[in-house]
């Protein structure tokens, strides 16, 4: 089995590299943020960057002016972004609008998709941060009124919200059923309360009070709201994986220049079994991400192996919330005091992390849905 990139999937890191290339981390100058600091706005000129080198359409057919790749190309590109901590919703964005490709009707694949391919229509999901969560647990509901469906109810933790055009909302109709509502941002009946992430972004809390949607501009399939969570998750771990890519690189080279007793702290024994360590996480993290990714773009039940896609992702979950969470620990300990100093990038990365860590999840909790598939889907 062939498990190389294609020409396009590698064309698109290229792109991504070279976009990302002179990105401060966390896009700030440094210094960076202090502790308790709030960014005020994702960064636009990174975002027109993104939209020239055609990446916000990585996932779009070209009838609506995109590449047409796939969840794999999108996690590749959000590595790349996770290295620099960048603050664009690139993740939300491409895959809400994969979504509406997906799932969408003619009228809101029409609406939404040409210009959120070219930037100029910025999209989000409110999915309680970026990993979503369980369809039995949505807060808000909707009822069919006429013509038109009424949201009511809270979202928390929605990232990008006050800067998004539209915001793809999850909600249970009375039947139980899952649907994904796109409310533009302006809605009436719609309010947004600040809310800040542990890394000092900013979130929005959206309160829903009767907001009315057209028929065409919700996705009443369950497929959509689940295919739009898994594609959140397994590109959360492409985020964490970058980051802890970076920070095992910056880790390195800090270890490699700092002596101790005349050495370099890197040719000590303790120092190098840790770093070792920290490499075998990342290379579990990586493997799953891409287990998770391939399954998400061949197989949406159980075809292509006996548990449904979501049992990879449940498995790319568990070791990218631990293994980010190990990679900046180690980093931490490695830099002594100098990883604390805010005028070094390392405490953003911790920051970030541990953000991705809570979005992503308890280990804990997906193990235990993971045992729940493989009861439900004994192996042969």
């Amino acid at each position: 089995m062939d498990f190389t990139f294609t020409e396009e999937q590698q064309a698109a890191v290229e792109a991504a590299r070279a976009v990302f290339a002179d990105v401060a981390p966390d896009g700030v100058p440094s210094p960076a943020l202090t502790p308790g600091a709030v960014a005020d706005d994702f960064d636009r000129p990174l975002w027109a960057k993104l939209a020239g080198s055609d990446l916000l359409g990585l996932g779009l057919a070209e009838e609506h002016g995109g590449a047409g790749l796939d969840a794999i190309a999108l996690c590749l590109v959000l590595r790349e972004a996770g290295r620099v901590l960048a603050r664009v919703p690139l993740l939300e964005h491409c895959a809400t609008a994969m979504a509406v490709q997906a799932h969408g009707s003619p009228e809101l694949a029409a609406a939404l998709l040409p210009a959120a391919g070219r930037g100029t229509l910025v999209l989000t999901a409110a999915a309680h941060g970026r990993s979503g969560h369980d369809p039995a647990e949505l807060a808000v509901t909707a009822r069919l009124d006429g013509g038109e469906w009424i949201l009511e109810g809270t979202q928390t933790a929605v990232p990008w919200a006050q800067n998004a055009d539209w915001i793809a909302v999850p909600a249970h109709t009375g039947e139980g059923e899952a649907v994904l509502a796109f409310v533009p941002r302006t809605a009436e009946g719609l309010a947004l309360a600040e809310q800040v992430s542990t890394s000092g972004e900013r979130l929005a809390e959206l309160a829903l009070d009767g907001v009315r949607v057209d028929r065409t501009h919700l996705i009443d399939s369950p497929e959509a709201w689940e295919r739009l969570r898994l594609l959140l998750a397994t590109g959360t771990c492409a985020l964490a994986l970058g980051l802890g890519e970076a920070v095992l690189g910056m880790t390195s080279q800090y270890t490699g220049k700092r002596e101790q007793f005349g050495f370099p702290v890197a040719t000590f024994q303790a120092v190098a079994v840790q770093a070792a360590d920290r490499y075998i996480d990342l290379r579990a993290m990586e493997v799953t991400l891409w287990q998770a990714a391939w399954r998400l773009d061949t197989a949406t039940g159980g075809a292509g192996g006996p548990l449904p896609s979501s049992g990879d992702v449940a498995v790319a979950k568990i070791w990218a919330s631990e293994g980010v969470r190990r990679v900046v620990q180690t980093a931490q300990h490695l830099h002594g005091g100098f990883g604390a100093d805010t005028d070094y990038p390392l405490h953003r990365y911790h920051a970030w992390a541990k953000q991705l860590e809570l979005q992503l999840g308890p280990a804990a909790a997906h193990e235990e849905a993971l045992g729940d598939l493989l009861a439900a889907h004994p192996l042969a």
